[in-house]
C-alpha cells in the first residue's frame, strides 16, 4: 500500500459540503468522494490518501482515506488533453478544514516530515515511505486507529480477483509487484459492499493546479 497526497485550495475550489462531510465521517458513515489526481496513473485500490489544505489558513492535513477506484479519465474541455484523471476513495477521517486541521503545516517542517514536498502544485504526489511512516504514527495518535472501511476492502478484493482471473487466463503467475503501477480500474458496486456507501454528487471542484 502506497500513500498519496491530495491538494485542496479553498481559494480555487469552494467546498460547501465539507462541514456536512466531516460530520458524517465522524458519525461513522462510509462517505465516498471523487478527487482529481493530476497525472498519477499508478494509484491502486487500497492505497492511502491524505488531504492537505494549502494557500490559506488553517493550512495542513485534515483528512484521510483509502482508494476504491484506480485513476480513470473524465472528459473535461477545460484541459488541453481533453480530460482529467480522477480517483474514487472513502474517508476514514475528516475534519472541517474551514475551522481546523489535524496536522498543521508548521508541524510538518521537522525531520522526517521535511523530506516530503507537502505544498505540491497538484494532487497525486507519492508520500515518501519515511515521511509516510511518521505521518501514520502521528495520525493515529491524534485521531485514533480505525480499520479500513468496508468499501475499500471490497475494492481491494475486486482488484485482486481481477488480477487472479487475468493470470489464470494467460497462464502467468499473478504476483503482487507493481513496477509501473498501471492497472485497469476496477469499479466497485456499492450494493456489494459490507457497509453503506454514501456517494457525493459529481463535482469539478478540488482540482487545484492539475
Amino acid at each position: 500500500m502506497t500513500a498519496f497526497l491530495l491538494i485542496w485550495s479553498p481559494k480555487k475550489w469552494p467546498w460547501p459540503e465539507l462541514p456536512d462531510f466531516a460530520r458524517r465521517v465522524r458519525a461513522g458513515e462510509a462517505v465516498a468522494d471523487t478527487w482529481g489526481c493530476g497525472f498519477a496513473r499508478g494509484i491502486l485500490p487500497g492505497d492511502r490518501v491524505f488531504l492537505h489544505r494549502v494557500a490559506s489558513e488553517p493550512r495542513g492535513l485534515f483528512g484521510s482515506g483509502y482508494v476504491t477506484r484506480a485513476p480513470y479519465e473524465v472528459p473535461d474541455a477545460a484541459y488541453k488533453r481533453g480530460y482529467r484523471l480522477c480517483i474514487d476513495f472513502v474517508y476514514d477521517w475528516l475534519v472541517d478544514a474551514g475551522e481546523e486541521v489535524v496536522v498543521a503545516r508548521d508541524d510538518l517542517r521537522p525531520h522526517p516530515f521535511s523530506i516530503q514536498t507537502w505544498d505540491a502544485q497538484s494532487s497525486g504526489t507519492v508520500i515518501k515511505p519515511v515521511a509516510e511512516g511518521a505521518l501514520e504514527k502521528r495520525w493515529a495518535e491524534l485521531t485514533g486507529r480505525r480499520p479500513m472501511p468496508a468499501p475499500a476492502l471490497a475494492a481491494m478484493q475486486a482488484w485482486h480477483d481481477a488480477r487472479m482471473a487475468s493470470a489464470a487466463q494467460d497462464g502467468s503467475a499473478p504476483g503482487v509487484t507493481r513496477p509501473a503501477r498501471k492497472r485497469a480500474a476496477v469499479k466497485v458496486d456499492p450494493r456489494e459492499t459490507a457497509a453503506p456507501l454514501a456517494l457525493p454528487p459529481t463535482r469539478k471542484r478540488k482540482e487545484p493546479a492539475r
